[in-house]
């Protein structure tokens, strides 16, 4: 699996300080507020099992399954919600948790649904951002680290379901997807 890699983005040291920065940050901008965690499966649930504890204060968490990669490289642009959230989001101030932001079609979507489900306010934490891959008017308000358009895996990022258990974030090398 480690051979699949071509190198090294954020290392395991990096990512740690990332998620304090991120949870310093968030608890002190939610400090009075009705804070709902909303993690986005399966590839945030490493980054949310760490920024939720990296938070200090009062908080509750979710989970939303949503598809629109299969096993290919790139999105679909068609959204599918595999499941839904447990909690009524009326009173709550959601913070959407999500592993990667590229094309922002995914948490476009997302964000219109759970606005129809009125929350007091909505806001969008990313572990990576790919702003060159944005084809929506998107910005997230929380960003761990800009990567470049590579394909990347690892800390629960995947290619076809796997290298999620990487602990750290890598270039997938092209010939694994069929790149070039």
């Amino acid at each position: 699996m480690r051979d699949d890699i071509e190198r090294i983005l954020l290392d395991e040291e990096k990512l740690s300080g990332i998620v304090k920065e991120l949870g310093a940050s968030i608890s002190e901008d939610y400090r009075d507020k009705n804070l709902l965690m909303i993690s986005v499966l399966k590839g945030s649930v490493v980054f949310m099992a760490d920024l939720m504890r990296a938070i200090t204060i009062p908080c509750r968490i979710d989970f939303m399954a949503v598809s629109s990669y299969g096993s290919g490289t790139k999105t679909s642009g068609v959204v599918k919600i595999v499941k839904d959230l447990d909690i009524n989001l009326e009173g709550y101030d959601l913070l959407i948790v999500e592993d990667i932001l590229d094309s922002g079609k995914t948490l476009q979507y997302i964000r219109e649904i759970l606005t129809a489900r009125n929350p007091k306010s909505i806001r969008i934490c990313t572990l990576l951002d790919k702003p060159e891959r944005r084809q929506v008017d998107l910005a997230a308000d929380y960003v761990g680290a800009c990567v470049p358009d590579e394909f990347v895996v690892g800390y629960g990022l995947d290619y076809d379901e796997k290298y999620r258990n990487l602990p750290y974030v890598g270039v997938l090398k092209p010939f694994v997807y069929g790149g070039k």
